[in-house]
């Protein structure tokens, strides 16, 4: 079969890529950077240059080809124009631009944070709502209307169209010389001593490997108009330090934050005063992302290993890269100089106290070391 995929530089689409390439697809891939390519060491393609916002660039390129993996999107919140453009309205492009090209099927990746946060009452599925005025947060709106404008397309085109929603990836790059701009940072951060603090809420982990193979799933046996959460673990953040120190062997305390640290920082920003992380980034880690595969399973066959050989994995490549040098020249920010902090209060006794309130209030206040 003859596939293209976008975003097949990044974590996620590099993976989608290979797995295509080895069960023996015909894989072309859409780039715009050429310096990005060598995320894709090892794996067999061909090359088109494209950018996914111009569609007639889009439509020469998924010429003769039968499915399309659309995987390419930004994770983060600002620049804001750009974050819409490319989450929002590149979809929509995409599916147009199939469309046109007669391609039959396209597998949008959007993310769970776009399906809208767990009511309380267990995790949230494929059917939660999403809030009516929406989260008022640049990531998962800029994915929500990217999920939803493609869906529309793909009805006015008469395009198979099937939506799938990773989790909070981990793992390692196809690439693993590469350190890697990815989800996979936090818990580098961490074995590097660079990250200060955790947010006290809800997450669901899943390996990286794992999301590819839900989108070759997708592709053959998704219900067109239909989204499919891949997932894996729920885990609270300091949980997931905890078990990153334990496998690792590498104990760094952390502070954990109560989730309402997101309307503080609001108003830290509102009054103009500097931080070391947006507030964006605090509501965004404090939401209650729990999320069930359930669908993902009875109807694609999809699986998720255990978290620990997600963890171990990821922490091999990471210390890998440390011994290598690869962040030798690193330099200093003000999330590193929290986490020396930290560190320092630890070997002068004053977390002690910290640990033994934690346990009188019933909540944590330390993870890690």
């Amino acid at each position: 079969m003859k596939v293209c995929v976008t975003g097949a530089t990044g974590f996620v689409g590099a993976h989608v890529a290979r797995a295509l390439a080895e069960r023996g697809d015909e894989v072309r891939v859409i780039y715009r950077n050429p310096q990005r390519l060598k995320a894709l060491s090892g794996v067999p393609y061909r090359r088109t240059k494209a950018d996914v916002l111009d569609y007639s660039a889009m439509r020469r390129a998924l010429r003769g080809a039968d499915v399309l993996f659309h995987v390419a999107g930004y994770v983060a919140s600002s620049p804001i124009e750009h974050v819409w453009q490319l989450n929002a309205r590149g979809p929509d492009i995409a599916v147009q631009a199939a469309a046109a090209a007669g391609v039959r099927r396209v597998v949008v990746t959007s993310t769970i944070s776009a399906i809208g946060v767990a009511n309380g009452n267990g995790p949230a599925n494929e059917g939660t709502d999403y809030p009516e005025d929406w989260l008022g947060l640049v990531y998962p709106d800029s994915k929500h209307a990217g999920e939803r404008a493609a869906l529309e397309a793909a009805e006015r085109h008469d395009v198979e169209v099937v939506v799938v929603n990773p989790a909070y990836v981990l793992g390692v790059p196809v690439n693993r010389s590469q350190p890697g701009e990815t989800s996979t940072r936090t818990i580098g951060n961490y074995l590097r001593g660079r990250l200060p603090g955790v947010i006290d809420a809800p997450m669901n982990f899943v390996d990286v490997e794992d999301v590819a193979a839900g989108h070759l799933l997708a592709a053959d046996h998704g219900t067109p108009g239909e989204r499919y959460i891949l997932g894996g673990v729920n885990l609270v953040w300091p949980h997931l330090i905890d078990r990153v120190a334990e496998l690792s062997g590498v104990r760094y305390p952390i502070m954990v934050l109560p989730r309402a640290i997101g309307r503080a920082a609001r108003i830290r920003e509102a009054l103009g005063l500097p931080g070391a992380i947006s507030a964006e980034a605090f509501e965004l880690m404090g939401q209650d992302w729990r999320f069930t595969s359930q669908r993902a399973r009875d109807e694609l066959g999809y699986e998720a290993r255990p978290l620990d050989a997600t963890l171990a994995d990821t922490i091999d490549w990471y210390l890998e890269l440390i011994e290598a040098g690869a962040f030798h020249d690193s330099s200093s920010s003000g999330l590193s100089r929290w986490a020396d902090s930290m560190r320092m209060a630890s070997r002068l006794g004053l977390l002690t106290p910290v640990r033994v309130g934690q346990r009188v209030i019933g909540r944590r206040l330390v993870a890690g070391g």
